[in-house]
């Protein structure tokens, strides 16, 4: 059995969450038809009233929300409650298009920090830790989600933020850090700071990860554990639904329990908004229903994902997600075959002659797609003859063209050729949106 932050609710039965659910959202969707007034008018538009929803069972008649929604409300459009109860604003990077700005009142803090404390607590953290947060401090959600479950439930927190790795390393040896959370890719760099350091996973004292806010692969926990010398964790969160702490796997590493008292998931079919059953794959689907500031209605995420309901080895009753494939908006489609980048990292990592460092350039030559994927090769093998890393790119490229069904061309690079990053890792450039 696993350890629990609040066991009434993370071994609730079925029955019983629905019942709770039901309860809440028709909560939630009258305090949005009353306070938001683009939520009323969604609503209007459609002839559905709050009276109309009765349980939970009535989610799927009411109106998709998306990023679009959030820019065009910005900044504070989409808020539930008045300025002067907001105790917080975070917003995303806003690298496509305006930023999107989110809220927080001081209960919906609280929750944040529960929600984070139940992940903490699953995989045996709690006072005893030293948390070490290299996700970013500010705007960005990551720094100050983790940080405040982790002082919720006692730990000593490290706030190290990003950047300067070797700093990084070298705190996490003297301070003698337990657990450490930031991007997948981020814990890849600092193992390799580690290894160009002579420091080794004996050497500091981690037992636990938090890994999240970019898709990675079972390949690539594995490639985390080995050396790190830890426990990999997904953790799951955006900023619009909450931050860090949405869904999180516990010690059985079975798939992301979510925090489903307080965010409702759905699957639908990403072309037709039709709601699919359990198990199926699809766009997962967010409803708030007690968030205050922010209580968004079936948000659209755009990530690839399932559910299941089967209850966990560990005890807890909550569904779980599985490790989100991709984005629906990060697929690629070419030549008519659906792409995602982390079918790329799979390869490379079984492989295990290659990083897992790679970027897909996509292309368009007289109206035909053109995919060519650079590969960084390891150092170990760098000095290899012409003729030895001509064959490890057949290698890749025979391996890529079965698991794709696509043919692609394949670089192998110089190491640390490609770009790094202690933020979300950009392995796409698709020229093709530069032309259309």
């Amino acid at each position: 059995m696993g350890n629990y932050w609040n066991p009434e609710i993370e071994c609730m039965s079925r029955e019983d969450m629905r019942a709770l659910q039901s309860e809440r959202l028709i909560d939630v969707v009258t305090r949005v038809y009353e306070n938001v007034p683009h939520y009323r008018a969604k609503m209007d538009a459609i002839g559905l009233k709050p009276s109309d929803i009765r349980s939970i069972d009535d989610l799927c008649k009411l109106p998709f929300t998306t990023k679009q929604d959030l820019r065009d409300t910005y900044p504070y459009g989409m808020f539930a409650v008045p300025m002067d109860e907001v105790n917080r604003i975070h917003a995303s990077s806003g690298t496509t298009g305006k930023q999107t700005v989110v809220g927080y009142t001081a209960n919906d803090l609280e929750v944040w920090d529960d929600v984070v404390a139940r992940a903490i607590t699953s995989v045996g953290g709690g006072k005893k830790d030293f948390f070490h947060v290299s996700y970013g401090y500010g705007l960005f959600t990551g720094g100050l989600g983790l940080h405040g479950g982790a002082t919720k439930v006692g730990a000593s927190v490290i706030p190290v933020s990003t950047g300067n790795t070797k700093r990084q390393v070298q705190i996490l040896k003297d301070f003698g850090s337990t657990i450490i959370s930031c991007t997948p890719s981020y814990a890849l760099y600092i193992a390799e700071t580690m290894e160009e350091m002579g420091v080794t996973p004996d050497d500091i004292h981690l037992k636990a990860g938090f890994f999240g806010a970019e898709p990675w692969t079972e390949e690539m926990r594995r490639e985390i554990e080995r050396r790190l010398g830890l426990k990999a964790y997904d953790i799951y969160g955006l900023s619009e639904i909450m931050g860090p702490g949405v869904a999180c796997e516990c010690s059985e590493q079975a798939g992301m329990h979510v925090a489903e008292d307080h965010f409702i998931p759905e699957i639908i079919d990403p072309d037709t908004g039709e709601v699919l059953p359990d198990g199926a794959e699809g766009e997962l689907v967010f409803t708030c229903v007690t968030k205050e500031a922010l209580p968004l209605i079936r948000y659209r995420t755009r990530d690839i994902a399932k559910l299941n309901v089967e209850p966990c080895k560990c005890g807890r009753t909550t569904v779980r997600m599985c490790k989100p494939r991709g984005r629906s908006d990060d697929m690629l489609i070419i030549r008519g075959v659906n792409v995602f980048p982390s079918q790329v990292e799979s390869v490379l990592l079984e492989l295990g002659f290659a990083a897992p460092h790679y970027q897909l350039i996509v292309d368009r030559v007289d109206n035909h797609d053109t995919l060519e994927i650079l590969v960084e090769m390891d150092a170990s093998f760098f000095s290899d003859t012409v003729a030895g890393i001509e064959k490890k790119e057949r290698q890749i490229r025979n391996m890529l063209d079965s698991t794709l069904q696509i043919a692609a061309s394949v670089k192998l690079v110089e190491p640390k050729s490609l770009g790094r990053t202690e933020g979300k890792s950009v392995h796409v450039i698709d020229k093709r949106k530069l032309i259309d």
